[in-house]
């Protein structure tokens, strides 16, 4: 597998090209179970007005989105090089 600059990648077979960034399947797999499961229960615990489950499922996909950045450490590294010297 290739970059669009023509690099080798030295990509695991677990691993998906999304949106041109290398991911886990199986991190990405639970990051989605845990926005769902999040936004689910925060859209059923909402009072029966128009908006609020709106917004509370919302706040349920916010709050899943965090919980995934605290348990899924980005895998890259990035190194600078200074092309003046």
């Amino acid at each position: 597998m290739s970059n669009k600059n023509g690099e080798k990648i030295n990509g695991n077979a677990n691993n998906i090209e999304v949106w041109e960034d290398i991911v886990s399947v199986k991190d990405l797999l639970f990051s989605i179970i845990i926005c769902l499961v999040s936004t689910m229960l925060a859209y059923s615990i909402a009072p029966d007005d128009s908006s609020s489950g709106m917004l509370y499922g919302i706040i349920g996909a916010v709050v899943g989105f965090v919980i995934c950045s605290i348990i899924f450490k980005p895998k890259r590294k990035l190194t600078i090089i200074d092309e003046e010297k």
